[in-house]
């Protein structure tokens, strides 16, 4: 008889319902966004006083959280009007028929609490609304003036934790400023976060300036400025605002490119009809050739190993895409659709490449493997060009402009489905996405 029930046991037991576990499929959730529900943070304080101040950066760092996750596409914010219930503490265990009555998988629980110091502290908690299980807990701790920062890193922690790739949140993008008429414009470096705020200029537009590019390490960008009518490549130390010219080149050097280690900064030189790609070594200044022959070739990228490089180059007649070995040998071309191929930049998982191509009289932003293989093209214009990936190699932003409008910079992600723009105060071109940030 013991046997028997035991046995019947078992069987109720698998027979019962089980929830898979609660993953988005980051290549098909653009389109059908997970819904998810994020309820007004938790305040935890002593006095008054600072209940108030808390509640204010609590509204502030919700509100930063939940655009974040709107903007990645993969997430539909359920309105906070249709909430059934208020939960009052981190340690409050959600009524989940609550949340499943309003169709919500996720649930994101959280709480401020304001620290001597000037310092606050996150806690939020991730639940898998279907299984009524918690997924993740984290806690964050930071000063006030770096909310934002704390709001990222908790979306972050989300985002990972439910697509599982890193996020992106918390990062920085350089670009081109440009203000002022098409004819004299003026172009300043500039740098914000990447959905448009904690925004600065660099330079300060006395001189030209193209193409920025972050380090790996964050610590310096390089880019091309004009000064004097020279056209330089130049190196920003972003600790302390110095900079230096790199090499001492007779002729133009541009596209300038870091490293995966930040020692190295692969740059282009054009002298007497040719332009040739050379690596300078950041420690010891020496420089050395890559590329020979009388072609073009120009804007190299290195894979995230550091092993090859592509670029593009009009030795086979037009402007195509190659890849070769990190010392220039095993040249081999990887572009053979219809059309022009450009500013290739090499995903920081490896697995693609993103370029800019010309045909028919338009612009487009694509990807390929790095092979060749699987072409497909994600936006198009009058004019869209310099794509740059996100950390996770999920998402690009690059700049548009249409006929007689602005420049202005948006992302999309490898879907081809959630275009967004960037808000930013002015025009803008050449972005460069940063890496994920310390907190």
């Amino acid at each position: 008889m013991k046997i028997k029930c035991l046995l019947t046991a078992i069987m109720m037991l698998l027979a019962s319902p089980a929830y898979a576990e609660l993953e988005i499929d980051v290549n098909g959730a653009s389109r059908n966004p997970m819904p998810i529900a994020v309820p007004e943070m938790i305040g935890s304080s002593a006095n008054l006083f600072t209940k108030l101040v808390g509640r204010d950066y609590a509204s502030k760092i919700h509100e930063v959280i939940t655009a974040d996750l709107d903007r990645s596409g993969l997430f539909k914010i359920i309105p906070q009007n249709s909430y059934i219930e208020k939960l009052t503490s981190i340690d409050q265990q959600p009524q989940f028929v609550d949340w499943q009555a309003i169709k919500a998988q996720a649930l994101v629980q959280s709480q401020i609490t304001e620290l001597p110091g000037e310092k606050l502290k996150v806690d939020f908690r991730l639940w898998n609304v279907p299984a009524s299980q918690q997924m993740i807990g984290k806690s964050f701790t930071s000063t006030k003036d770096n909310w934002r920062r704390i709001a990222h890193v908790v979306a972050d922690a989300i985002y990972e934790r439910l697509t599982g790739d890193k996020g992106y949140f918390n990062t920085r993008v350089v670009y081109v400023s440009e203000s002022g008429p098409a004819t004299r414009k003026v172009k300043r470096l500039a740098m914000m976060d990447q959905d448009g705020e904690n925004h600065k200029f660099l330079t300060d537009g006395r001189n030209l300036v193209l193409t920025p590019r972050f380090s790996p390490n964050m610590q310096k960008i390089t880019y091309l400025e004009y000064v004097g009518h020279n056209p330089r490549v130049y190196l920003m130390d972003l600790t302390n605002n110095s900079r230096q010219v790199l090499g001492n080149f007779p002729g133009m050097t541009f596209a300038p490119v870091f490293s995966p280690d930040s020692s190295k900064v692969l740059m282009s030189y054009a002298n007497k009809g040719a332009t040739h790609i050379y690596e300078m070594n950041l420690r010891t200044k020496s420089i050395k050739q890559i590329t020979y022959g009388n072609a073009i070739d120009t804007s190299a990228s290195y894979s995230p190993d550091g092993s090859k490089i592509v670029f593009n180059s009009d030795r086979g007649g037009n402007q195509q895409l190659y890849v070769m070995d990190a010392d220039g040998s095993n040249v081999e071309r990887i572009s053979f659709g219809k059309g022009r191929y450009a500013t290739p930049v090499w995903s920081p998982r490896g697995d693609y490449i993103a370029f800019t191509k010309m045909a028919n009289g338009a612009f487009y932003i694509g990807v390929m493997a790095p092979d060749g293989s699987g072409e497909r093209l994600l936006a198009d214009g009058f004019l869209v060009e310099g794509p740059t990936w996100s950390p996770n190699g999920r998402v690009l932003m690059f700049f548009r402009q249409d006929r007689g409008s602005p420049v202005r910079l948006y992302t999309i992600d490898l879907t081809g489905y959630n275009e967004r723009r960037i808000i930013t105060p002015s025009e803008a071109s050449d972005p460069a996405w940063s890496p994920l940030l310390p907190l």
